[in-house]
């Protein structure tokens, strides 16, 4: 069922792009020199190229300050994992062990002390 969804959605995309490829062929100049007035860095290349390399980029820069803006996340989501696996080992040690408070007790010698009664105050 995703596999259709992810082609109902890209096939269209694809279309458009396609599109926009075959409709933009002309070469424009990309300059990386904005102060000369023949530019000493430049690249002569079909419009569709700019395009679709300025939109790469912008997916680019978006990704990696999407994954620079969720460290804390990922962050404390580490810290809790670990929390979470430390008592998780603790409770196995315990349950394998035995808690002294799990044992009972009858006020026999030296065994634990048996908490005293609640007094009717």
């Amino acid at each position: 069922m995703i596999r259709f969804l992810k082609a109902l959605v890209l096939v269209p995309v694809a279309v458009v792009v396609v599109l926009l490829a075959v409709a933009n062929r002309e070469t424009v100049t990309l300059s990386f020199d904005p102060f000369s007035p023949e530019p000493l860095f430049s690249a002569v290349l079909p419009l569709y190229a700019v395009l679709f390399g300025a939109v790469a980029l912008g997916v680019v820069v978006g990704g990696i300050g999407s994954w620079m803006s969720q460290s804390g996340t990922r962050q404390r989501a580490r810290y809790h994992r670990r929390e979470a696996d430390r008592l998780a080992k603790e409770a196995a040690t315990l349950k394998t062990f035995g808690t002294p408070a799990a044992e009972p007790s009858y006020g026999v010698a030296g065994t634990h002390a048996a908490l005293p009664a609640p007094t009717g105050r």
